[in-house]
């Protein structure tokens, strides 16, 4: 059907830019060309991008490719909000990631950011009524990328996590927007108790390597938890945490302490 003669076309600058940057990767290395033509530039929308990754990355001998293209389709298609956080995530990695150069990269090369995807995904399917199946999108992400949230968490949108490698969050963890991690992060419990176990991380909060945060732990907004640390006790905003267990060492040393991605004490 023709457009109407004043009709707006959609813009979306992420989406064109990863488009170009595919049509570049595929003239560079044209032995890339099958997987980029088939991820990204066989797709009119970010969101058919995301749902075809999500079920080729998923799929195996229980669960088919064709299952998980419609089961993520419908989640795009009803939830519009998950693409926009995508959005946000590309550019978050890009901007805060050294090791990436184009948008293109962490839809097609970083585990990281798959799996918080994949996770987003499974979310849905948990805040659907749909737990089982959230269930198995989690055991899949925790199979293949080494990164295990759980569907019950909530995450917000401009999430980076470098390597992404031993990732734990759990089921009642809360983490806020423009938060940053690196590997083997967990925000995770302390005991046996099936309440409200998990830390809530503020908006901006930098979690270096290895960090442990447990329990149900408030870590205020652009604070900063050096690497390996464990903490047991709630953050004010804006501090730099650090030890075994964390202390206040200091300042957090700048507005924003996961995009500056500094992990200086």
């Amino acid at each position: 059907m023709a457009l109407a003669r004043n009709a707006v076309m959609p813009v979306d600058p992420v989406w064109d830019r990863i488009r170009q940057e595919a049509r570049e990767a595929v003239q560079d290395e044209p032995l890339l060309g099958g997987m980029i033509h088939s991820s990204i530039l066989h797709h009119d929308t970010l969101a058919k991008a995301l749902a075809y990754r999500f079920s080729q990355k998923l799929s195996s001998a229980e669960m088919s490719e064709q299952i998980l293209r419609e089961l993520a389709d419908d989640a795009y298609s009803v939830d519009p909000d998950l693409v926009q956080a995508a959005r946000a995530d590309i550019v978050a990695t890009f901007e805060r990631d050294p090791a990436c150069n184009r948008f293109l990269q962490p839809i097609v090369f970083f585990k990281g950011f798959q799996a918080v995807q994949a996770y987003r995904v499974g979310h849905w399917l948990w805040t659907s009524g749909r737990q089982d199946l959230a269930r198995f999108v989690q055991m899949r992400v925790s199979e293949l990328f080494g990164v295990d949230i759980h569907p019950g968490a909530r995450i917000g949108r401009g999430i980076m996590i470098d390597h992404a490698h031993s990732i734990v969050v759990g089921e009642t963890a809360v983490v806020g927007d423009n938060v940053s991690m690196l590997h083997s992060v967990t925000l995770g419990g302390t005991g046996k108790e099936d309440d409200d176990r998990h830390p809530k991380i503020g908006d901006g909060v930098l979690i270096g390597a290895g960090a442990k945060v447990l329990g149900n732990i408030t870590i205020g907004h652009c604070s900063r938890i050096a690497a390996g640390s464990v903490v047991l006790a709630d953050v004010p905003p804006m501090k730099t945490v650090a030890g075994v267990p964390a202390k206040i060492v200091g300042e957090a040393g700048c507005a924003q302490p996961s995009i500056m991605m500094n992990q200086l004490v």
